[in-house]
C-alpha cells in the first residue's frame, strides 16, 4: 500500500527508487509523460517506481565522479556498521540481516569478495606466496643427481671451450685449466653417487609413474611430477580464484549442525558461512599485518589459533540462540569438519590443475 497525494495518485516512487538504489540529493525527477530511460516505464516522481532509477541522468564526465564518491561512501558507510559487529556480534549481525534488516550493512556476499579481493592483494604486496621453487629434482634423488651431472658437464664444457681461445701464454689457462679439472671430479663424484644407487631408486621413473587410464589425469598427473613449481603457482592462483567454493562445501556441513531444526534454511546457512569465512579471511588480513610489523610470532600463532573458534562459536550462539554449551559442543564438531572441508577444497583445486 502506498500514500497518496490530493489527486489520489500514487507517490511511492521516489521512496521505492532510493530504496533500491539511494541517489541522495538526486531530486530532479521529471513529470507525467516522462519515460524512465532503463525500463521504459511511466515515470511518476523522480525515480522510477519499477526499477528504480533516477529520472534525472547525467552524461558527463563529473556525473561518474559523483557516482563514484557516492558508491564509496555509501559502501563505507555500511562497512563501518557491519565491521564492529562482523567482529564482536558476529551472530547478531547474521541474524539481523536474515530477518530482513539489510540497507544498513554489506551484505554477506559483499563482504566475502572485499575480504578475499583485500587479503590477496595485501599478500601479493607483501610478496607472502606459496613456495614454488620446486623442481622435479627436489621430488627425486636419482633425477636431483642426472641435474647435477648436466649442470657441471655444461660448466666444464664452458670452460674448455674458452680455453680452447686462449693463447699458450695466456695468464688465464691456469685458472681455467683447476676449474676444469675441479668440474671433471664434481662429474666423477656424481656418477659414483649415481652408479651405487639401489637400483629401486634409480628406476623410480618407472615405479611412480601412474597410469589411471584416463588421459587426461594421466597427463594432469606427469604434468605435476615434472614441473611442480609451476603446478603450485596454478594452485596458489585457484585458491583465489575458486575460494567462493568454500561456501556450498560448507553448506551441508553446517546444515547438518541443526539437520533437525526446520526453522532454520539453507539460505540461514548461506548467510551464516559467508559471513563466518569474511571474519576469518580479516583475521588474516590483521595478522598478516601484524607481521610486517613484526608482531612476535607467539603472539600472533596465538590469535590463529584462539579467535577462530571464539569468533565461531560466539556466531552459533548469537544467530541461532543456542546455548553456551551448546554452541560450543558444536564448534568442536565445525573445526572437525573444517578440516574435511578445506581437505576438498584442496583436492578440488588440484583437480582442476590437473585438468587444467
Amino acid at each position: 500500500m502506498g500514500e497518496f497525494d490530493a489527486a489520489g495518485e500514487l507517490v511511492m516512487g521516489g521512496m521505492l527508487g532510493r530504496a533500491v538504489e539511494p541517489h541522495a540529493g538526486e531530486g530532479h525527477g521529471h513529470g507525467h509523460g516522462t519515460i524512465c530511460l532503463n525500463c521504459g516505464t511511466a515515470l511518476i516522481g523522480p525515480h522510477c517506481h519499477e526499477c528504480g532509477q533516477s529520472g534525472h541522468v547525467h552524461r558527463s564526465l563529473g556525473a561518474i565522479g559523483h557516482e563514484l564518491l557516492h558508491g564509496v561512501a555509501h559502501f563505507e558507510g555500511k562497512m563501518w556498521r557491519t565491521l564492529p559487529l562482523l567482529a564482536w556480534r558476529p551472530g547478531d549481525l547474521t541474524r539481523r540481516y536474515i530477518a530482513g534488516e539489510r540497507a544498513r550493512f554489506v551484505s554477506p556476499m559483499a563482504m566475502f569478495l572485499f575480504s578475499i579481493f583485500t587479503m590477496f592483494a595485501i599478500f601479493q604486496i607483501l610478496g607472502i606466496s606459496m613456495p614454488t621453487d620446486l623442481d622435479s629434482n627436489s621430488m627425486k634423488p636419482t633425477v636431483a643427481l642426472q641435474h647435477s651431472i648436466t649442470k657441471a658437464e655444461a660448466n666444464r664444457n664452458g670452460k674448455a671451450a674458452k680455453l680452447s681461445k686462449l693463447g699458450a701464454n695466456d695468464p688465464d689457462r691456469a685458472d681455467l685449466i683447476a676449474d676444469i679439472a675441479k668440474a671433471d671430479r664434481e662429474i666423477a663424484g656424481y656418477r659414483s653417487a649415481l652408479s651405487q644407487m639401489p637400483k629401486v631408486m634409480r628406476d623410480d621413473d618407472e615405479i611412480n609413474e601412474v597410469h589411471t587410464g584416463w588421459h587426461t589425469l594421466d597427463h594432469g598427473i606427469e604434468k605435476w611430477r615434472n614441473n611442480p613449481s609451476l603446478m603450485l603457482y596454478k594452485l596458489q592462483s585457484s585458491i583465489y580464484k575458486f575460494s567462493w567454493l568454500l561456501i556450498p562445501l560448507s553448506l551441508p556441513f553446517v546444515w547438518l549442525l541443526f539437520f533437525w531444526k526446520r526453522q532454520y534454511k539453507l539460505y540461514d546457512h548461506a548467510v551464516f558461512v559467508t559471513y563466518s569465512i569474511g571474519a576469518m579471511s580479516l583475521l588474516f588480513i590483521v595478522i598478516t599485518l601484524l607481521h610486517a610489523v613484526h608482531v612476535p610470532g607467539n603472539v600472533l600463532g596465538t590469535m590463529a589459533m584462539v579467535v577462530p573458534p571464539v569468533h565461531m562459536c560466539r556466531q552459533l550462539k548469537q544467530a541461532y540462540r543456542i546455548r553456551w554449551w551448546s554452541a560450543i559442543l558444536r564448534t568442536g564438531v565445525l573445526l572437525w569438519f573444517i578440516t574435511i572441508i578445506a581437505s576438498l577444497f584442496l583436492l578440488i583445486l588440484a583437480l582442476l590443475g590437473i585438468m587444467g
